[in-house]
């Protein structure tokens, strides 16, 4: 990443960050305090980014960005934040795109998986959907720089009809975490994060089921549907995509804790690649 602005003479104010942002309970206060110091404009923006990180709002949403993938994502407040884990994904499915893949990035968010797939191969055709109207237009400024583009709706009803049978790639982190779970999850997601983003239902597959219903229909010949999950919902994952007709792989990273399930028509013959299974 390329660091912005800072001088040697903000050092003592970066040890003074640090200290409040540590005792604030950040983990990583000594990054954070450089990265706020070279995002501040002044002294007094710098001051309200602090109190905004101490006040426990994500560091990327006080930021406006996140790293993904080597790449700085546009994250506006409010929108989900992407995660590392995430990352494995991207990973799986640029295995399977090539030059001229047509790709969706489903349940987009920021539209960072996008965005990556995109820097790993630019000749794909991109486009991506969320039904969070927020989402979307961040989604539109990181994929406008790739020639991506960012469809808001529910799931395939966000698309135009001419994709129907043409999508060789859908990929999609939907929300996996189960109701009864999203009162657990760390203040930050669970505060300042869309509900939607999160929550899968009872037991986090909803969207995953959704997905599964129409994919045989949106994909082409050979496509591939790949979704990010839960390690303890595997077994059910795979049984979504199988009572759906799809051929299915699990791909596991122990590097990136994540799992990623992948559904392939069973008129199609699944083509993914082992990759990092753990």
């Amino acid at each position: 990443m390329t660091e912005i602005g800072g001088s040697p003479s903000a050092a003592p104010t970066l040890a003074t960050l640090t200290v409040r942002l540590r005792s604030a309970g950040c983990v990583f206060a000594e990054d954070e305090a450089r990265l706020l110091t070279d995002a501040a404009r002044s002294p007094s923006d710098l001051e309200d980014l602090v109190q905004q990180r101490i006040d426990g709002r994500p560091l990327e949403h006080v930021l406006g960005w996140a790293e993904f993938c080597g790449l700085r994502i546009s994250v506006d407040a409010d929108v989900f934040v992407p995660r590392r884990r995430t990352e494995f994904l991207v990973h799986c499915a640029a295995e399977v795109v090539a030059p001229g893949s047509f790709v969706v990035d489903m349940c987009c968010g920021c539209g960072a998986v996008g965005a990556a797939l995109a820097a790993a191969e630019p000749a794909i055709r991109l486009h991506a959907a969320d039904v969070d109207p927020a989402a979307v237009r961040c989604a539109r400024r990181n994929l406008e720089r790739c020639g991506g583009d960012a469809h808001c709706g529910d799931l395939y009803a966000a698309l135009p009809d001419t994709m129907r049978g043409r999508i060789d790639v859908i990929v999609a982190n939907a929300p996996y975490v189960p109701t009864a779970a999203i009162a657990t999850m760390p203040s930050e997601a669970r505060l300042h994060e869309p509900r939607v983003a999160l929550d899968g239902g009872a037991d986090g597959l909803d969207m995953h089921r959704r997905l599964a219903v129409s994919a045989s229909e949106w994909l082409a010949p050979g496509g591939h549907l790949l979704m990010e999950a839960g390690l303890r919902q595997v077994e059910a994952a795979t049984g979504i995509l199988a009572a759906e007709g799809l051929a299915t792989v699990v791909h596991r990273s122990d590097e990136f804790d994540a799992t990623v399930v992948v559904g392939v028509p069973r008129r199609s013959r699944p083509g993914c690649k082992e990759i990092g299974r753990g």
